[in-house]
């Protein structure tokens, strides 16, 4: 039920963070792992660390904000693969600024890398899922798409959106066979999230006090959910937005 032998995934972000922790337990559960992240030094470290693990992996370099470079990137899939079945819209980034203090430019980095990214990948993904018969997307959204932060207007409002564009694509293509689903992550452990706990005083502490299992997430806690939202454990899961926090959200 959770075997992905032969399914080609694309992880995009998939060189750190979370996007890597997804990857790796796609592939472990048998997956061909297509990483894709601007950073090539970055993407060739986590392609070595997903091989030495027995992964099969491959990266390809891709600005996911820009819409030629997503067309020349899925072409590219179809062309070495002749499908596509899984994918992981990761990429992600944000600013720490009060709303008042933000640029515009800077408000368009964020919407673009969160949100657009997710919109131009999923729009590429489909006609190849669709001529595979099936499809799984898994969006990456936070619990900032529930909560807020002072700090972050740009980034709670791409992930509140990751989320209704979940459930739009997930309407949408039903009828295809394509099920699409987001991952609101708690607080991970990751390269983005150390700079929060430079930026933000107390972070640290006010996480641990919330979060019942009493630690901040690794990626690697993220592998499970991939694999459940990526096999046919969960065709019938659709358009729901499943929380991976260590009971954050609950408490």
């Amino acid at each position: 039920m959770f075997d992905l032998t032969d399914k080609i995934a694309l992880v995009t972000g998939g060189n750190g963070g979370i996007g890597l922790g997804m990857a790796r337990g796609l592939g472990q559960a048998g997956a061909t792992i297509v990483v894709v992240g601007r950073n090539e030094e970055k993407s060739a470290a986590a392609l070595r660390q997903l091989q030495s693990a027995g992964v099969r992996a491959e990266s390809l370099p891709c600005d996911v904000s820009r819409e030629a470079a997503v067309q020349d990137l899925f072409a590219r899939i179809a062309d070495r693969h002749g499908r596509l079945d899984i994918l992981v819209n990761n990429a992600g980034s944000t600013v720490r600024k009060a709303p008042q203090d933000f640029t515009l430019d800077e408000w368009h980095q964020v919407m673009d890398t969160n949100l657009t990214s997710a919109f131009l990948c999923a729009r590429s993904a489909h006609p190849l899922m669709r001529a595979a018969g099936a499809g799984k997307i898994i969006n990456i959204g936070s619990i900032l798409s529930v909560f807020a932060a002072p700090y972050a207007p740009a980034y709670c409002a791409s992930k509140g959106a990751i989320v209704q564009f979940t459930k739009s694509l997930a309407i949408a293509w039903a009828g295809d066979r394509i099920q699409v689903n987001a991952v609101l992550p708690g607080w991970i452990d990751t390269e983005l999230t150390a700079g929060a706990r430079e930026q933000v005083p107390g972070l640290n502490d006010r996480v641990l006090a919330r979060t019942p299992a009493g630690r901040w997430g690794v990626p690697q806690d993220l592998a499970g959910i991939a694999v459940f939202l990526a096999s046919a454990a969960s065709d019938f899961v659709t358009g729901t937005a499943i929380t991976v926090d260590g009971g954050y959200s609950a408490s």
